[in-house]
């Protein structure tokens, strides 16, 4: 399987794992030697921490699928092996995976604090795992609560503006892999927000339903990924099927950038802003 491939499948929580505890930044004090280890860490250091607070970003950080890859310009990397990064001495090292399931405990045992990216498992509630918790968990631990709670009023903000499709279509997540999700998945609550249905209706990761969309289709494809050169389906994806590149070349489609679905975080308004306007065409 292709990186992105597996960026399509690791972007979205299909559950709620609720957040990490938040390292305890001191009144008037925060970490000023910032260490993170994967791209999905990058989008929010990059984005709410101070540029003198940045020690080193992933190398990913300025890949196509990084949102904010721009910002990344410039700015020192490291890759995530524990040896280059205490080298460093940081004072906080900030990760989603990067480093490997073993890397906050062998941190912490080596007296840097970690801050976690939790996953998230629904677009916005007042529940542990939503976008708007995940984000003030990380502003708090970066130091930056104030520029947590200002990220977290826009984001509900243009939430609230989008202009849901009501009229009961359906949308079909539709991978260059071939893969799709339904229920549980953060793709299937981006779907929802812009006012869709999913055409997938069975819970977890799987490849497109072919034998279904012989003979149903849903209104509009929801295209990620396909605008990377690098995640080229191979011979027995199921894209390669005339079924399904049927879909892609009679339906609806509305591409969405691999950064905007690659991780969660603010950036999915992007994905259901698209999804809103383009499901109209």
């Amino acid at each position: 399987m292709s990186r992105l491939a597996i960026l399509s499948f690791i972007g979205f929580g299909l559950a709620a794992c609720g957040d990490p505890p938040t390292p305890q930044v001191k009144d008037g004090d925060r970490p000023m030697r910032i260490v993170s280890l994967d791209y999905c860490a990058d989008q929010y250091v990059l984005k709410l921490a101070d540029e003198e607070q940045v020690l080193a970003i992933s190398p990913d950080a300025v890949k196509d699928f990084s949102y904010m890859r721009e910002e990344a310009v410039g700015v020192p990397t490291v890759r995530p092996i524990a040896e280059d990064v205490l080298i460093l001495k940081p004072d906080l090292v900030v990760r989603a995976y990067g480093g490997g399931p073993n890397a906050e405990a062998f941190f912490e045992r080596a007296g840097v604090p970690v801050l976690t990216v939790g996953w998230t498992s629904n677009v916005d509630s007042e529940e542990v795992g939503s976008i708007p918790n995940l984000i003030q968990h990380m502003a708090d631990g970066l130091g930056q609560s104030e520029r947590g709670r200002q990220l977290v009023t826009d984001f509900r903000a243009r939430l609230a503006a989008i202009d849901k499709r009501t009229n009961g279509e359906t949308a079909l997540y539709l991978t260059p892999a071939g893969v799709t999700t339904g229920p549980g998945a953060m793709v299937h609550e981006m779907l929802v927000s812009a006012g869709f249905e999913n055409f997938e209706e069975q819970p977890g990761w799987r490849s497109i339903p072919l034998e279904r969309l012989a003979y149903e289709r849903p209104d509009v494809i929801a295209a990620a990924f396909f605008e990377q050169k690098t995640n080229h389906p191979d011979s027995w994806s199921p894209m390669k099927h005339p079924v399904a590149e049927r879909q892609m070349d009679e339906l609806t489609v509305v591409p969405l950038k691999g950064a905007w679905t690659a991780c969660g975080g603010w950036f999915i308004l992007d994905a259901i802003e698209a999804l809103a306007e383009g499901g109209a065409s």
